[in-house]
């Protein structure tokens, strides 16, 4: 996150991108989702949501190449323990990975 090495795998970035969630580094998040969808995924969106909650751990499901299925464990406003399960697809440009989207369970 702190930008002097770059994930070297689409598990790194998802498990990097976990992380900033955890210690709300909007900025790192923008910087790595896709170019093309950035639009969908607002800095200060971001950090409302990465605040709001209280992350406990990650699982990660299953990795492949470009995609990654997790659940992120966490408590909410209210204090209700949730899980949000993802299928991320991520794209490497040649030089690094960026998260693009994921299907939602």
């Amino acid at each position: 996150m702190n930008g002097r090495q770059k994930a070297p795998t689409a598990e790194a970035l998802m498990r990097s991108r976990y992380s900033a969630y955890v210690v709300q580094a909007a900025d790192y998040l923008v910087a790595t989702t896709d170019s093309s969808r950035r639009k969908y995924h607002s800095k200060s969106d971001i950090l409302e949501w990465s605040k709001s909650n209280n992350w406990l751990r990650l699982e990660i499901i299953s990795a492949a190449q470009n995609s990654v299925e997790f659940k992120a464990y966490f408590l909410d406003s209210q204090l209700q323990a949730q899980v949000h399960h993802e299928r991320s697809t991520f794209r490497f440009d040649g030089t690094q990975w960026f998260y693009v989207d994921g299907t939602f369970y």
